[in-house]
């Protein structure tokens, strides 16, 4: 049995302030893509887990492998399972890899084992886990509030074409959010909201990454210098770029120029929305 955990990009992501318990409040609207990981679950005589991506973590550490332990605990079953993970989506990069295996693994072992929880009694299972992991319970957009875990499924006027750029980098969210307060606006580089069919595109993060990665400010202005792009955003504290494309655009055509421009090491996905739109 296996099931589909995909990406997500940050449409919008506002910082609203720093909350008593460390966290930060939010609101954010969040869309599931196309690109997706994949779970797979088996019966086995004891728990076992393995990654595709050797440089991952196999061990408690993996949100995927804490999911499938507390599904079991709140279940009182034997975890008695073998578990795989087949990696696509990269990680560090803001598309929420990880928190969407966790997900994933939640709604899996659901079916798996016939439990019948609801998607709410899951989300509040997955709130433990991670902030964005109650989201991709639901597989549909959704503005997202409070740390991240109040999650409001909505619909998209439309759906799109989305490239994302990955640079040879990761972005700790941690160290993102802590330097949001004091970060300032480089110059020269567009930081204001842009018009959508989803509402204006604005994320707060990317005043504090911006001004550590210098790379990224100027992905951002590549991108919006380029005809096929119609918005270029940062997802979540980064490291990923994502554009939205015009209609009838070459994303193929867009990744290997970004190739070309930002070096080979560049990672790139031509994608689409997905979930509920």
């Amino acid at each position: 049995m296996n099931r589909a955990a995909p990406a997500k990009i940050n449409l919008s992501l506002r910082v609203l302030g720093r909350r008593t318990d460390g966290f930060h409040e939010l609101e954010t609207l969040m869309a599931p893509l196309a690109l997706a990981d994949e779970v797979s679950v088996e019966a086995a005589d004891a728990f076992s887990f393995a990654c595709s991506d050797p440089s991952l973590p196999a061990d408690d550490s993996n949100l995927a492998v804490r999911a499938a332990r507390l599904f079991c605990l709140r279940g009182r079953r034997e975890a008695s399972l073998a578990l795989r993970l087949e990696k696509r989506v990269p990680h560090g990069a803001g598309l929420g890899g990880g928190s969407s295996d966790a997900a994933a693994t939640l709604l899996l072992l659901n079916d798996f084992f016939q439990a019948g929880r609801t998607r709410a009694q899951l989300a509040e299972m997955a709130a433990e886990l991670g902030s964005d992991v109650p989201f991709f319970i639901w597989e549909s957009p959704a503005w997202c509030r409070g740390r991240g875990e109040i999650v409001e499924p909505t619909t998209l006027a439309t759906d799109a074409e989305i490239l994302l750029l990955k640079p040879p980098f990761a972005v700790p969210t941690p160290s993102a959010y802590a330097a949001w307060r004091d970060a300032r606006e480089l110059p020269g580089v567009p930081y204001g909201p842009q018009a959508s069919p989803w509402g204006p595109l604005v994320n707060d993060l990317e005043r504090p990454v911006f001004e550590k990665h210098l790379l990224l400010p100027a992905m951002k202005r590549w991108l919006l210098a380029q005809p096929e792009c119609e918005a270029a955003l940062m997802s979540g504290s980064g490291s990923t770029m994502w554009a939205l494309l015009r209609v009838a655009a070459d994303g193929a055509a867009l990744a290997a120029r970004a190739r070309g421009e930002f070096g080979d090491q560049l990672w790139t996905c031509a994608t689409r929305l997905s979930g509920r739109v």
